[in-house]
């Protein structure tokens, strides 16, 4: 991922944020009073507004210092989504088993973490880039493997293992990870006066698709 620097948005700012995914749909209303909807988007999108995590003006430098060495839009980073930021049930620690990342096929030793969202009608898998250091745990056909059996490339999420699995084995993993996400804007508009008020600084956070 180019432009991008490997650091944590402040983690306490961030904890504090509103937002979650966003998709973009098309709906068209038919003569009869039908719809027809269509997917404009194959993939999820997320957006933040950082705002409400800032509390004082010590928050307020924090942003803008981390604001300034981005140069804005230019560089991303990550962000940690607090509703989503587990492979796992929210407040439960990630298991080997949480997440299906394929099948071996004897050969085969590679496998991109995913997460996958809903399970019987039309499950999203979204592919996970920012795996947190030291949080993964892997299994195959259900059998948890030893840290020093697989490796992983903490800026792709890209699992090496180091003997491929057998045919059909299933190869499964547990994981918390961050978010590749960037500034939505190249100014911030902090009214000082307002924030002593209460007023919030609109600092609008995107995500970055791998």
């Amino acid at each position: 991922m180019t432009g991008f620097h490997e650091i944590l948005f402040p983690l306490d700012i961030a904890l504090g944020a509103r937002g979650g995914p966003e998709r973009r749909t098309d709906v068209v209303t038919l003569g009869s009073n039908r719809e027809k909807r269509n997917a404009r988007w194959a993939r999820s999108r997320r957006r933040w507004e950082a705002g409400y995590g800032v509390k004082t003006f010590a928050d307020l430098a924090s942003i803008v210092d981390f604001f300034e060495e981005r140069r804005g839009r230019l560089y991303g980073f990550r962000w940690r989504d607090r509703s989503d930021h587990s492979s796992g049930l929210p407040g439960r620690a990630p298991t080997p088993i949480d997440q299906t990342l394929g099948q071996g096929d004897g050969a085969r030793k590679s496998f991109q973490l995913v997460k996958t969202y809903g399970a019987a009608y039309a499950p999203y898998a979204r592919e996970i880039a920012k795996p947190v250091t030291g949080s993964l745990r892997m299994a195959v056909s259900g059998v948890e493997l030893d840290p020093a059996q697989f490796s992983v490339d903490a800026t792709t999420g890209l699992v090496t293992l180091g003997t491929a699995p057998a045919t059909g084995a299933l190869v499964t993993a547990g994981f918390l990870f961050d978010t590749p996400a960037r500034f939505d804007t190249d100014y911030l508009d902090i009214d000082q006066t307002g924030f002593e008020a209460g007023e919030i600084p609109k600092i609008p956070i995107l995500e970055i698709l791998p």
